[in-house]
């Protein structure tokens, strides 16, 4: 039997991968277990009250974005007075596109990191990755990111991470993200898996995404202020969707724990069970409340008589922590997990795991807690990866020739949903209300702590809005060349991770000389990536450099090869498919005449003819012109066919 664990990362254009444990990647045994291997509690996550993000990610830019919020510190350190007033000024120059404002900004975050902040060091790091106000130097964002996260700056532990983890030094690159898995996870819920909020990606290729961005206008979405509207009259779903969106910032909407506990506590005064689970969850985790295990429990189980199914995974939860009850008791909690389980809930599955995993209730069984952890994985369920991840780095369960890479790649895939992740939400914030230079610097930091999306997200950016974006260089706004250069970095960092899209472009840049020296080897190179995730359009280019022995050997059969699988894997590409087909038996039959000439001359006309419709026909004169003559033909044409038709019809008619 096998054990198919699907990572699908929520994105428009990245493909998902698979990892496949087989029975003989399992150890056939416990011998080489030993207690000490696991804590013998539930779990090993603390139990601390819900904290927001700027105590989780210290010098997280909530104070800025989110300004109700407070500093982490009631008595802040000068060095940390100066580091918000310079990120103040960091943000403020790239909404402005004021190159001077950054000047001040980063002299003002040296300060604060020669002053000793670890905050500032990481933005300093940040800085130089980037080329913004200094000269890039990967050297120097390296050491200001290695102190600054040797001071406890978790975003600047995440780039390093990334930064090991693109050179597949799986050693360095596991250790730190088990660290910042491990934050991630003790902030995850525990009855169920709350929704799992990706960073949206703001196009879909070429285009504007629109319907993403539709929905993800928050309280300004109309949809939105229609459910408010029914809510306030009093529909019960309606309050429960309002709550839903409150408690886990969905949507574009802000989390807010009270406005959630609020409209729950409406709900369920309108019989809504769906909201009684959530309000157990709201005491339990104390998110806009104080702590309360007992109401928790009572919450709990009424939603659970109401077959609230993820209901049982919570009530499971508190017997096997001793929690709202007189003690633990691992076999009750096991009968709730088997019921969520017997029910396809993930929690189900993944809470039955960690019985069996550390032998809580049940004897240990590896093989049965990897099997749980898996289904629950295959669904989507967070901690399950982390869990496996665990396995993986640790040989437990496992045999311990396993690759290291798998576990890097699951604790990256949990890490990258801890707090730090508001930066998504604050860049898409400021892309909706038209602050594209805001929105560049967020989605910019976020791609250098390795968030694909993000690096998509901000190339595009650079891309679409060119002088607009306005994109800050290093002595001055960005130049063609530099913002070119800077956008092929993060397409071909976005498209080591998958995203064919990228793949594409960077083929793209190297083919025609974008951003980068014309080289049709690399381009062949970054082609070929696309090709693996089976895009259409690099198939299409891959023939066509076959079939013109650029980049690649002259060879028209591979070409015709490459050019049937486009048209396989795309029916849409079957008119350029066709023309290309027709191109190849011209070379075929007709080799060395004009028509092949005159083919391989349609690369140098195509640009002139496509700059000549451009400035004459469309220019808005000409092209009315053009369309009033094009009219007068068709009249013209329809008047003599029907004249023509008039004078055949008497010659039919019988004598």
């Amino acid at each position: 039997a096998l054990l198919l664990i699907t990572l699908l990362p929520a994105l428009a254009i990245a493909r998902p991968f698979f990892f496949v444990l087989s029975e003989d990647d399992l150890s056939d045994s416990n011998q080489h277990f030993q207690p000490e291997d696991v804590a013998s509690d539930f779990d090993e996550f603390i139990d601390a009250d819900s904290q927001p993000d700027y105590v989780l990610d210290p010098g997280s830019w909530s104070p800025i974005f989110e300004p109700h919020t407070n500093f982490g510190n009631p008595n802040p350190a000068i060095a940390e007075i100066d580091y918000y007033t310079g990120v103040k000024k960091l943000v403020e120059g790239f909404a402005r596109g004021e190159f001077r404002i950054l000047e001040e900004a980063a002299a003002q975050i040296q300060d604060a990191a020669d002053k000793g902040s670890p905050q500032a060091q990481s933005l300093m790091g940040f800085l130089y990755g980037m080329g913004i106000g200094r000269e890039m130097s990967e050297a120097k964002a390296f050491l200001h990111h290695y102190f600054a996260s040797q001071g406890g700056n978790m975003q600047s532990k995440l780039a390093l991470a990334y930064s090991y983890y693109r050179r597949e030094m799986h050693e360095k690159a596991v250790r730190l993200y088990s660290e910042l898995a491990e934050v991630a996870v003790n902030s995850f819920l525990i009855s169920k898996d709350s929704p799992v909020i990706e960073p949206i990606r703001i196009h879909n290729g070429a285009e504007e995404n629109k319907e993403a961005l539709r929905k993800s206008r928050g309280e300004e979405d109309e949809d939105f202020q229609i459910l408010e509207y029914q809510a306030q009259k009093g529909n019960a779903g309606a309050m429960h969707k309002i709550g839903i969106f409150y408690y886990f910032g969905l949507r574009g909407v802000r989390r807010d724990h009270s406005k959630a506990l609020r409209w729950f506590s409406r709900a369920v005064e309108k019989g809504e069970p769906r909201s009684m689970e959530l309000l157990g969850e709201i005491y339990a985790r104390g998110a806009g409340v104080e702590r309360n295990y007992t109401k928790a429990l009572e919450w709990l189980t009424i939603a659970s008589k109401q077959q609230l199914i993820s209901a049982y995974n919570g009530i499971g939860y508190l017997y096997a922590k001793g929690y709202g009850v007189e003690k633990k008791n691992y076999t009750m909690a096991k009968e709730y997990f088997e019921k969520a389980a017997e029910n396809d809930e993930p929690g189900g599955f993944y809470n039955l795991g960690v019985l069996y995993l550390k032998g809580l209730g049940v004897k240990r069984d590896l093989k049965i807690a990897t099997k749980y952890f898996s289904l629950a994985a295959n669904a989507g369920q967070p901690k399950a990866y982390y869990q496996l991840a665990k396995m993986f780095h640790t040989g437990i369960g496992l045999k311990k020739n396993l690759p290291l890479a798998n576990a890097t790649a699951l604790y990256k895939l949990v890490a990258e949903r801890g707090p730090w992740s508001s930066l998504s939400r604050w860049a898409l914030d400021s892309y909706l209300k038209g602050d594209i230079g805001k929105s560049l610097l967020l989605y910019s930091r976020m791609a250098e702590l390795g968030y694909e999306v993000a690096q998509s997200n901000a190339a595009w950016i650079l891309d679409k809005y060119g002088e607009q974006s306005m994109c800050i260089g290093e002595s001055e706004r960005c130049t063609d060349a530099e913002r070119h250069q800077r956008a092929h970095s993060l397409w071909w960092k976005a498209s080591e991770q998958g995203n064919e899209h990228a793949a594409l472009l960077i083929g793209d840049a190297y083919y025609y000389g974008r951003g980068t020296e014309r080289d049709y080897d690399r381009a062949a190179e970054a082609y070929m990536h696309a090709k693996s995730q089976s895009n259409a359009q690099a198939m299409f280019n891959l023939g066509y450099m076959h079939e013109h022995g650029k980049g690649l050997p002259l060879d028209l059969h591979l070409a015709k090869r490459y050019y049937d699988q486009a048209l396989e894997v795309d029916p849409a590409a079957k008119l350029p498919v066709s023309l290309a087909l027709v191109s190849l038996w011209i070379r075929t039959n007709c080799a060395n005449s004009f028509l092949v000439n005159m083919i391989d001359s349609f690369p140098e006309i195509y640009p002139k003819v496509e700059a000549w419709v451009e400035d004459v026909l469309m220019e808005e004169g000409n092209a009315t012109i053009l369309t009033l003559f094009v009219c007068l033909l068709t009249v013209l044409y329809l008047r003599e066919r029907q004249r023509r038709h008039h004078v055949v019809q008497p010659e039919q008619q019988p004598p």
